[in-house]
C-alpha cells in the first residue's frame, strides 16, 4: 500500500510541476507577444500546436508511468451516455451563464487570438489542418492531462478537490487573465463530467464540441 502511496505521490507532483511551468510560459508568452491576425490560415500554427501536443502527451505518459493507462485516463465506456448527454447539457448552461455575466469584461477567443473572424477561400488546407488540431488533437491531449492522469491523481483527496485543482489548473494553462474564470469553469464542469461518467470519452467530445463552436462562431459573426 505504501507504493501505491508514494507513486501517487510522485506523480501528482510531476503533474503540479508541469501546471506551474506550462502556465507560466502561457503567460509570459501572452505578455510579451502581441496578438497576430490570420493565426488559424498559417501552417505553423498547425504545426507548433502538434508539436507541443506531443510534447503533453509524452508527459502525461511520464506521469502515468507505471499505472494501467486505461485506469489512469479513464480510458474505458461511460457508465451511462444518457447521463453523459444531460450532464454535457448542464456544463454547457453554465459556461455560457458564466460567459453572459462576464462577457462586458471578458472574451477568451478574443484574448487568445486563435479564432478567426473571417474566411479566406485562399487558405483551405492550413485552415482545414488548423481546425483538426483545434478540434481532434488539443482536446484529446489537453483532456488526457487533466480529466484524465490529473484527475486521477487528485481523485484521492476528494471529488470536490479534484474537480476544483482540475478547473484551475485548466484555466492557468492556456495563459488568460480576462477569460480566465470562464475557462476554469469550463475546465471544472468537464471534470465533473469525468466524475459522474469514469469515463475521458464524453470530455473529449464536449471539448471537441466546444472549440468547433467556437471556430464556427468565429466566423460566420
Amino acid at each position: 500500500m505504501g507504493r501505491v502511496d508514494h507513486r501517487v505521490s510522485g506523480g501528482l507532483i510531476g503533474w503540479l510541476a508541469f501546471v506551474a511551468i506550462f502556465s507560466t510560459l502561457q503567460y509570459v508568452g501572452q505578455l510579451l507577444s502581441d496578438p497576430q491576425e490570420g493565426v488559424a490560415y498559417r501552417w505553423a500554427s498547425s504545426i507548433s500546436a502538434l508539436v507541443s501536443s506531443a510534447v503533453v502527451l509524452a508527459i502525461a505518459l511520464l506521469i502515468a508511468r507505471g499505472r494501467d493507462f486505461r485506469e489512469a485516463f479513464a480510458l474505458r465506456k461511460p457508465r451511462s451516455w444518457l447521463a453523459a448527454f444531460v450532464i454535457s447539457g448542464g456544463v454547457i448552461l453554465t459556461v455560457l451563464a458564466v460567459s453572459a455575466a462576464l462577457s462586458p469584461f471578458a472574451n477568451p477567443e478574443e484574448e487568445q487570438g486563435l479564432v478567426p473572424t473571417d474566411w479566406r477561400s485562399d487558405r483551405v488546407a492550413p485552415f482545414l489542418a488548423f481546425a483538426f488540431t483545434v478540434v481532434v488533437v488539443a482536446p484529446l491531449i489537453e483532456e488526457m492531462m487533466f480529466r484524465g492522469i490529473g484527475f486521477t491523481l487528485l481523485q484521492p483527496f476528494g471529488e470536490h478537490v479534484a474537480v476544483l485543482v482540475v478547473g484551475i489548473a485548466f484555466g492557468l494553462v492556456h495563459g488568460l487573465i480576462e477569460g480566465f474564470l470562464i475557462i476554469a469553469v469550463l475546465g471544472a464542469g468537464l471534470a465533473v463530467l469525468r466524475s459522474r461518467t469514469q469515463s475521458l470519452y464524453p470530455c473529449v467530445l464536449l471539448h471537441s464540441a466546444f472549440n468547433a463552436t467556437a471556430l464556427v462562431v468565429g466566423l460566420t459573426t
